[in-house]
């Protein structure tokens, strides 16, 4: 890392969430808003690192703030965003315009989207802080069932990368949950904070393994099969974390960012667990994550 990390500014527009292309290696897009989502309106924006480094290589403005950011994995152009204003936008980077189409049925903010990882089938679940859950088939315009349960706004809704049609939520009501689609109602409800939770994310080595990130500025490791108390715990953010990844290519590595300006790499094996705190930003660090590609870029 260093002074030497590359830089690239939006000038009015703060980034609530960076999302890597699973197919092109240095490729990401970044879901911005004005004002810090207040107002005003939001920002697709498609980058590129080269050796010049951090290109803009498309954007895309849409009427209200957008908050989260998911890659297809069945086609390597097309993108879905989910706004302020409920709707999720599908866009096509090799168009000039957008979006190919909008799925509006959440009633408040839609603060998550997710792509599923799993190659069977092509999902897309969103959270929203209307306290529900929606899944969608991209190729059909509408919903195809809604998931209630929470008691607070959600913030993040994030597939396994492991088990068909499983996805966890994080919500304000302080649960992490485990739904199924092909069942209704909830699978699991892990009471994982005594604060809001506002990030989750899967293991990649282990099904079994959930991350949660909170406003108490903690990180709790959470074991399916035993959900009475975390399996690790990490502190040292000052702040609310405001997402977290765990990493592609290390069972038990993960990054994390936070209100307090800082991106902190963590090993839950180790004795001392904080590995690096990164002080890049002089601003809320919202968005984050681990290339596919290239092992050390974040």
């Amino acid at each position: 890392f260093g002074s030497a990390t590359p830089t690239l500014r939006l000038p009015g527009l703060h980034g609530y969430a960076a999302e890597f292309s699973p197919y092109w290696p240095g490729r990401a897009a970044c879901a911005a808003s004005q004002y810090y989502g207040i107002a005003g309106c939001g920002t697709l924006a498609v980058l590129e690192q080269n050796e010049a480094g951090i290109v803009l290589l498309r954007s895309f403005d849409w009427n209200d703030g957008l908050f989260d950011v998911t890659w297809s994995e069945n086609n390597e152009h097309v993108l879905i965003t989910s706004s302020g204003d409920g709707s999720l936008q599908i866009w096509d980077t090799a168009k000039t315009k957008g979006p190919l189409q909008v799925c509006k049925e959440h009633t408040q903010e839609a603060y998550s989207v997710d792509w599923s990882q799993t190659r069977g089938e092509q999902l897309v679940v969103s959270g929203s802080w209307d306290q529900t859950a929606k899944l969608w088939d991209p190729a059909v315009g509408k919903s195809l069932c809604t998931f209630k349960g929470h008691e607070g706004v959600i913030y993040s809704t994030i597939w396994s990368p492991h088990i068909p049609g499983c996805f966890a939520s994080a919500s304000g009501d302080q649960t992490l949950r485990v739904w199924d689609v092909k069942a209704p109602g909830v699978k699991l409800v892990i009471p994982a904070h005594q604060a809001e939770i506002l990030s989750c994310d899967w293991c990649k080595y282990d099904e079994n393994l959930l991350v949660t990130g909170a406003v108490d500025c903690s990180l709790k490791g959470w074991d399916l099969r035993n959900i009475r108390q975390p399996v690790f715990v990490l502190l040292g953010h000052t702040y609310a974390i405001r997402r977290v990844k765990f990493s592609p290519f290390h069972a038990t590595l993960l990054a994390s960012c936070s209100y307090d300006f800082t991106v902190r790499f963590w090993d839950f094996s180790k004795p001392n667990p904080l590995l690096e705190t990164v002080e890049h930003h002089t601003e809320f660090t919202c968005g984050l994550d681990l290339s596919l590609h290239n092992c050390g870029q974040v």
